[in-house]
């Protein structure tokens, strides 16, 4: 899978929130910086919009209903097609055990949603990609 995309062209997330105002400002925040959004509200919905078109890289909760962030983590670093999609974890979670296993199933990094604002989220997300695709 190549998700190099050439210089000035859309870069494609997937943002998981099931918080809607949470989701609904990541979403217009990342679509006036210039990204391809696809936003779902649970784990299910996020899986079959990053199988469906592979994102370059996904914000994804944690605390979801039904399927949560680190199912949904694991399953999609286990999948060929997907196991190379960086991964911010973000989530009120904040023990040190919580961060450790996001990490340790493949996110790129955790945020602590409380700590951070959608502009500084942004940034991590432009950071990571800067990283991984040049």
């Amino acid at each position: 899978m190549d998700n190099l995309r050439p210089e000035g062209e859309q870069k494609k997330i997937v943002i998981v929130e099931d918080d809607k105002f949470l989701r609904d400002l990541l979403t217009k925040k990342f679509s006036k910086e210039g990204f391809w959004v696809h936003a779902a509200k649970n784990g299910e919905e996020g899986e079959k919009f990053i199988y469906e078109d592979a994102p370059d890289i996904i914000l994804l909760d944690i605390i979801l209903p039904g399927l949560d962030g680190f199912e949904v983590l694991e399953r999609i670093k286990k999948n060929e097609k997907t196991r190379n999609i960086p991964v911010l974890a973000l989530s009120n979670l904040s023990q040190k055990a919580d961060v450790d296993r996001a990490k340790n199933l493949g996110a790129e990094d955790f945020m602590v949603k409380s700590n951070f604002t959608p502009g500084e989220i942004f940034r991590k997300i432009k950071e990571i990609l800067a990283r991984r695709y040049l």
